[in-house]
């Protein structure tokens, strides 16, 4: 039985505000911060000899080589995560497709390989995106909750209507390596100030590391195995305080029996042990 843990980094770095059409200089700072985090991350988790997923967007590998070649040879996985942290909801197919290619031309030039996984900016993958993503022959998405502990293949929607039972499709070959709003640093820590409303974030680190080591003690107790996938932003959990309770969350995590894996690790060896084949060997 295995109880693996997974950090996952999305690396957004300045992409993040472009996307949101966040452009003045204290905007593009927030981002540029994430240096910052990389940097003492790097430090944190060489120190534990624990590797990770890192989803950087093409823009941030273009524009921050050298902090990508440094995660590179740290020995961490490189996943997609978008070009520019788009929102691709909408978008013509030719557009998204595009898009998606740029960033693996990007992450190709920085690996030397295409990536294996990919994560949708936002968490939101449409019908259309999972197309692209099987087009391409990725091998496991990192965007979808229907499950917490189990990965699983991503369904089609043939029908989601509210006037009736929703209709799922056929089952892909794209496999799935859940997430959470709850197990990630964003809705946690951020302070975000929009036009109708404020995310204050800011919460207080001990009751985070509280929670989330209480989540891994579910999945320990009462499921037996499993993977629970974390996700942080170095430019959010970079700063000195939550750098302290990130170091009290992995030494916790390995206490409690947890095994630290890259996402793509545990998404080859979970197609192995299903008798499939990475798409991309097919």
């Amino acid at each position: 039985m295995s109880l693996h843990v997974s950090l996952t980094f999305d690396f957004d770095a300045v992409s993040l505000w472009l996307a949101r059409g966040m452009t003045t200089l204290t905007d593009l700072s927030r981002g540029e911060f994430g240096l910052v985090g990389v940097e003492r991350i790097l430090r944190l988790l060489s120190e534990f000899d624990i590797h990770g997923t890192w989803f950087i967007p093409g823009h941030t590998i273009d524009t921050f080589p050298e902090a990508c070649e440094a995660i590179v040879a740290a020995g961490h996985e490189v996943a997609h995560h978008g070009y520019v942290h788009e929102s691709t909801i909408g978008w013509p197919l030719e557009r998204e497709e595009r898009y998606l290619c740029q960033a693996s031309e990007s992450i190709k030039r920085l690996c030397g390989e295409a990536p294996a996984g990919f994560r949708s900016p936002s968490w939101e993958l449409t019908g259309q995106t999972l197309d692209l993503l099987l087009k391409y022959g990725f091998l496991y998405d990192s965007s979808l909750m229907a499950k917490d502990y189990t990965p699983y293949h991503v369904r089609r929607v043939q029908e989601a209507l509210p006037d009736r039972p929703l209709r799922f499709g056929d089952e892909t070959a794209l496999l799935e390596m859940p997430v959470s709003w709850s197990l990630d640093d964003f809705p946690q820590y951020e302070y975000m100030f929009y036009p109708d409303k404020i995310n204050t974030g800011l919460k207080n680190p001990d009751d985070v590391v509280h929670t989330w080591l209480e989540e891994f003690r579910y999945m320990k107790e009462e499921v037996g195995e499993g993977i629970l996938t974390f996700t942080f932003h170095p430019q959010i959990s970079g700063r000195g305080y939550r750098m302290r309770a990130l170091r009290r969350l992995i030494q916790g995590l390995l206490d409690e029996g947890g095994q630290f894996i890259r996402l793509m690790d545990s998404a080859r060896a979970h197609t192995v042990e299903a008798g499939k084949l990475d798409p991309r060997e097919e």
